[in-house]
């Protein structure tokens, strides 16, 4: 029996309540603008987004943190967990993070997982992430693949609602853009410090915008 995998199966299940499907990282005012209409446009966003944006800067700060909490540094961990709240751009993706990361504080807090109190203020999904990972003895490789795995997940979830995407269209884009999750995934393990962040202009703008969109369905 492989613990690690159902612990990690758990985490990245649709059903963790944190409310991640309560947000689509602009994904929202990108539709209702006119910027994606289509299938095609969807891909290369969702592509674009998890491999220039997701796996250079949260991936990679998440096995930054594992590695800390393997080594009991909870000073470069809480350093890590800052960083990756410094980097976020506007106030719906500030926002969105604390307030997943704070879900998921709260539920480790009720399965009595050991050192979520030594995180210090505001708390950061990934850093949350790497905490339940490293208590569950989920191999860093496996981790940082589910991770992106669930933003895909969530933002495919998004579209579908969105995007004039049936069932059938959002499961064949899922199983397209899954394909290139091992590769991000392994860039992350390899990424140096100095190479970690990102700023891509159309998240911004969109992220940004939606806070004033007229009629939305989600909280980013």
């Amino acid at each position: 029996m492989n613990a690690a995998l159902l612990h990690l199966m758990h985490l990245v299940s649709p059903a963790l309540p944190v409310g991640a499907y309560a947000y689509s990282q602009g994904l929202e005012y990108a539709v209702d603008s006119g910027w994606l209409n289509n299938e095609a446009a969807m891909e290369n966003w969702l592509r674009g987004v998890m491999a220039f944006g997701f796996g250079q800067l949260d991936a990679p700060v998440l096995l930054r943190c594992m590695n800390a909490l393997r080594e009991n540094d909870w000073a470069t961990a809480n350093d890590w967990n800052q960083f990756l709240l410094a980097c976020r751009e506007t106030q719906e993706l500030m926002l969105e993070d604390t307030q997943l990361g704070v879900a998921l504080q709260r539920l480790m807090r009720s399965l009595e997982i050991p050192g979520v109190e030594n995180f210090s203020g505001d708390v950061s999904f990934a850093s949350q992430f790497a905490l339940a990972c490293h208590h569950w003895k989920i191999p860093a490789a496996d981790a940082v693949q589910g991770f992106i795995w669930a933003w895909l997940e969530n933002q495919i979830a998004a579209a579908t609602k969105l995007v004039p995407l049936g069932q059938t269209q959002a499961q064949k884009l899922l199983v397209c853009l899954m394909k290139d999750i091992p590769p991000i995934a392994e860039k992350a393990l390899q990424l140096p410090d100095e190479d970690i962040g990102w700023s891509l202009l159309g998240v911004v703008m969109a992220s940004a915008k939606h806070e004033r969109q007229y009629s939305r369905l989600f909280r980013s």
